[in-house]
């Protein structure tokens, strides 16, 4: 233990972390720079903030405060300690509604402050789109914006009082009249009243520099107020007093189509005169599908207030008059509001990619120019790219004249580093010749501040850093932020990174066959820190549950990062035999939740079976790897030896069970499913009625159907039956020739003969702890059992989601030199998908029912759930099922110390859910770990989709056949 730790430790409450782990998971930001710090601390209160700083002086050692990790600059990371408020200092300590005002701790998320404020009628006017993990100690740091800063300003617009501690231990608190002034500050703006009134340009996103105008005696010597935007250069936050605004009560959303961005950008400021609530603009090239837009290659996101439903559209569709559009679209509806929204707010990771894949980064996120020159700007800026051969996809907040762009810079040769820089020094002279702010919303940070004299001259710069000297004269906070800044090229965080590929057992298609590119993706949005699941989401089970970055995606992907640094200066230099790494990883719930809700597509779920097939290569393995992950080999077994009976007899003894969990790696608060006596294979071979004729399906027996939940295939042949179709299952034996019949005769030779009969199996359970070399040899033997059926048109019937996706993405990954396995994953098809597509003038029994219950996961992820809405909608199966995961997630939740977890995650929605569901609801989930988890969890029982249909059909209730109404 270093002596900088052991003094630490020994005065501060809350907890201090000098080990890997800790460092590694604040060594970048949402930026293009890495810095290792020497350690990190989670203060509880701000004694602990003083007493740390006191600490941090005596050794010489910097302290940078940090929120929820989102800055785009670079001002979030350092080499000293790192200040992590979002564990302990994160709340609302009071909230007065009549003076509309909140007291609050910088570690608060703003979406938790929103909560607060809502039932008041009231909210906080500044809203970035990362609003459901940034903080407001970090809003405060950067003077964040949002998207209706058109309305409401900037974060400085609504500080009404700010408690802070200085680096020599002042606690001040600020405000106007000179409130809580360090000495010498007053002195300083009075020496220089001509150069603050006439030196900053005059636009609403002026975020660059020092707000020292903001002492002006015109603008009330608001010390609060010019604190605002410093990045925790001056003094480090604890309590902040901050106004709150009226939220309307209704809202429309305009959405106005234009011809491209130059007429969007145009057209902006004419808007404002209406007092819109936002003017967002973005173009075609950010947006996955314009369906749900109006008609043109570039929108403007106008929103509107009002008293009631038909005042804000009035409002809004007077702006549709006003506005010379191609096409507009006016919405009150609010679920159809938050749609469109999060095709905006989603593009601060969209951009990260160019629409042919290739990657995009910050470091020009939010130049800002008086609205009125947006489009003469946008102009200059393309032309710019142009010239340097660079790529980017503009957005941003149009009405303020605040534009976003992540260019395809390489930061990873010599040469392209290089003209990085020269693109960044001309960009700022374009930008400071047209009047505006080299930031306008993400501060300046390492990005920035190396070009400031360019915006604001030499003289000006020296005044902020004797302003700097005022406040920290040691120089103690976030040095090389601001003034006397580090070089923009220096401290890239791919400068550690390995140049040639890694070996590794994915394809990782969409990055070019390379781990360290697919690592690359997560560039620190972090909405997998969201504290909530809103609507369907999914992503992430495991930082919902603990709270923790290390079990967030993006803490794993740090870790990963330094992984692959390495020893060339990685925090992680053991490998892929980290133990780090492992444990982080220990509680992802291979949820697949991040492939879909990660706005840059981090597949956590594969990257983790990546990481464990090298780390126990040649080592003994988890109990758990070798009793659920190969469930598949032990289930045939069982049948084969027609031991059902006798092995769920054994299971119900509880000391025996009890013996079996310890030896399996099994949690001892879990109860062993019961196997089924009768498996679906064998029902099929007994069953004497055969469906109709015509070209066949192909019904999947995958393990949990087969040996688990029989009846869910039962039930899925009477329903896919009831609808015309011809259903067959796969072969049990390597055919030469295609299969007759039922899909499973054959006229075998003696070569069929001694190949002898096998089972065609998805892989899931060993990809999900693994066993990468295993899990291929099985896809492989499946790809040639299903040879003959790959040269038909047959589709492919999965009922279990689970098995659906990973045939659907780990099949055609894991073996992408087979070009059998990108057929097989292309013929999936779910349960409704089948009815959908191949019986579509089926319509299914009338249940008028409400359902409750949760999107598998995996389906959420991969296999998209359209058809099951359409599906149930037609079978009177009303309500939307929840979001999240169940937490039991396959094996995840059966592992010994996973319980608690795995409890968690069901309690964040679908336990809820179910708990508040009427009496006649139908409980849906199409999973067997779902089905399992509500019934050892809530007694309840689960039933998938053709479960339920199949039981109405059995009953008799109308159902249309083929070609019917």
């Amino acid at each position: 233990m270093t002596d900088l730790e052991a003094d630490l430790r020994k005065v501060v409450r809350g907890e201090v972390g000098f080990d890997v782990t800790s460092r590694a998971l604040v060594t970048m930001d949402a930026s293009n720079y890495r810095r290792v710090p020497l350690g990190v601390v989670a203060p509880w209160d701000a004694d602990d903030v003083a007493a740390v700083l006191e600490v941090c002086r005596a050794h010489g050692v910097p302290v940078v405060p940090r929120g929820g990790g989102t800055s785009i600059a670079g001002q979030a990371t350092g080499t000293g300690v790192v200040l992590d408020f979002t564990r302990h200092m994160n709340r609302v300590l009071a909230l007065d509604a009549e003076a509309r005002t909140a007291v609050v701790q910088p570690g608060l998320v703003l979406d938790r402050l929103q909560d607060a404020a809502a039932p008041h009628g009231m909210r906080f006017g500044p809203d970035p789109s990362t609003h459901s993990r940034c903080t407001l100690g970090g809003m405060i740091g950067n003077n964040s914006c949002g998207s209706h800063s058109v309305a409401w300003g900037t974060t400085a617009d609504s500080v009404a009082e700010l408690d802070v501690v200085t680096a020599r231990g002042q606690r001040l608190r600020l405000g106007q009249g000179w409130s809580g002034a360090p000495t010498g500050l007053r002195e300083l703006v009075d020496g220089e009243l001509a150069r603050l009134r006439t030196g900053f340009p005059e636009l609403p996103r002026r975020i660059s520099g020092y707000a020292l105008d903001a002492l002006l005696p015109e603008h009330r010597a608001d010390v609060a107020r010019s604190f605002c935007g410093s990045e925790g250069t001056l003094g480090v936050l604890t309590e902040a007093v901050v106004r709150l605004v009226e939220a309307p009560r209704a809202r429309a959303l305009a959405v106005l189509g234009y011809a491209d961005e130059g007429a969007a950008a145009e057209a902006a400021a004419g808007l404002l005169v209406h007092r819109p609530l936002t003017v967002e603009g973005m173009a075609a090239d950010l947006v996955p599908s314009a369906a749900a837009l109006p008609r043109g290659d570039a929108w403007l996101f106008v929103e509107t207030g009002g008293s009631s439903d038909g005042e804000a559209r009035a409002r809004a569709e007077e702006i549709v008059r006003a506005a010379d559009v191609l096409d507009a679209l006016v919405v009150t509806d609010p679920a159809g509001q938050r749609a469109l929204w999060r095709i905006r707010e989603d593009a601060s990771g969209t951009a990260t990619r160019m629409p042919d894949g290739s990657e995009a980064w910050p470091g020009w996120e939010d130049c800002a120019v008086p609205p009125q020159r947006l489009g003469a700007y946008l102009r200059d800026f393309r032309g710019l790219l142009v010239s340097h051969g660079l790529r980017g996809t503009p957005y941003g907040h149009f009405g303020d004249g605040c534009i976003h762009v992540r260019i395809d810079f390489d930061l990873l040769t010599g040469p392209g580093i290089a003209r990085f820089r020269r693109f960044s020094e001309e960009l700022a002279d374009l930008v400071a010749a047209h009047g505006g702010s080299l930031s306008g919303e993400h501060g300046d940070g390492q990005a920035r501040a190396e070009l400031l004299p360019r915006m604001y001259g030499e003289e000006m710069v020296a005044l902020f850093e004797r302003a700097k000297g005022i406040w920290d004269p040691d120089d103690l906070l976030n040095p090389g932020m601001l003034v006397r800044p580090a070089p923009l090229d220096t401290n890239l965080r791919f400068s550690v990174l390995p140049r040639e590929p890694v070996e590794v057992a994915f394809g990782y298609p969409a990055d070019g066959g390379d781990f360290s590119a697919a690592v690359r993706r997560c560039v620190g949005v972090a909405k997998c820190r969201t504290t909530s699941a809103s609507g369907s989401a999914v992503m992430c089970p495991s930082f919902r549950a603990t709270g923790e970055e290390e079990h967030s995606t993006r803490g794993r992907a740090r870790l990963l990062h330094e992984m692959l640094a390495g020893e060339a200066g990685g925090l992680v230099t053991d490998g892929w035999r980290s133990e780090e790494v492992r444990e982080a990883l220990d509680l992802c719930l291979s949820c697949k939740g991040c492939r879909s809700d990660c706005p840059v597509g981090v597949d956590m779920a594969t990257y983790k079976a990546e990481f464990l097939h090298h780390h126990y290569a040649g080592r003994r393995r988890p109990a758990a790897h070798h009793s659920m992950g190969r469930l598949p080999m032990w289930l045939r077994w069982v049948d084969r030896m027609r031991a059902a009976a006798v092995v769920n007899a054994l299971a119900s003894v509880r000391p025996l069970a009890s013996v079996a969990k310890r030896l399996g790696g099994i949690a001892p608060e879990r109860r062993i499913p019961k196997v089924a006596t009768e498996t679906f294979s064998r029902w099929w071979d007994r069953r004497k009625a055969r469906g109709p004729g015509g070209d066949p399906i192909i019904l999947w027996p995958d393990t949990f159907t087969e040996h688990l939940s029989p009846s869910v295939g039962q039930a899925a042949v009477r329903v896919l039956e009831a609808a015309g179709l011809r259903v067959v299952l796969p072969p049990t034996v390597h055919l030469e020739k295609a299969p007759v019949g039922d899909g499973r005769t054959v006229a075998l030779d003696p070569v069929s003969l001694l190949r002898g009969r096998g089972r065609v199996c998805c892989g899931l359970t060993y990809v999900s702890t693994g066993q990468l070399d295993r899990a291929r040899t099985v896809l492989r033997r499946t790809l040639d059992l299903m040879a003959p059926v790959l040269e038909t048109s047959a589709p492919v019937v999965v009922l279990e989601p689970s098995c659906a996706a990973a045939l659907r993405t780990d099949l055609p990954e894991l073996l992408h030199d087979d070009p059998r396995a990108a057929r097989l994953a292309s013929r999936v098809r779910t349960f409704a998908e089948a009815l959908e597509q191949l019986a579509p003038g089926w319509r299914p029994p009338a249940l008028d029912q409400p359902v409750v219950g949760q999107t598998h996961c995996h389906q959420h992820a991969v296999l998209g759930d359209l058809a099951d809405r359409r599906l149930r909608e037609a079978a009177g199966l009303t309500g939307d099922l929840a979001g999240g995961c169940c937490g039991l997630a396959g094996n995840f939740g059966f592992e010994k110390g996973h319980f608690e977890v795995s409890r968690a995650c069901a309690e964040d929605q679908l336990l809820p859910s179910v708990r508040q569901a009427p009496e006649d609801a139908v409980v849906l989930a199409d999973g067997f770990s779902c089905r399992t988890q509500l019934e050892q969890l809530a007694g309840v029982r689960g039933r998938h989709l053709a479960e339920v249909l199949a039981e109405a059909l059995g009953r008799g209730e109308h159902a249309s056949g083929v070609g019917g109404p």
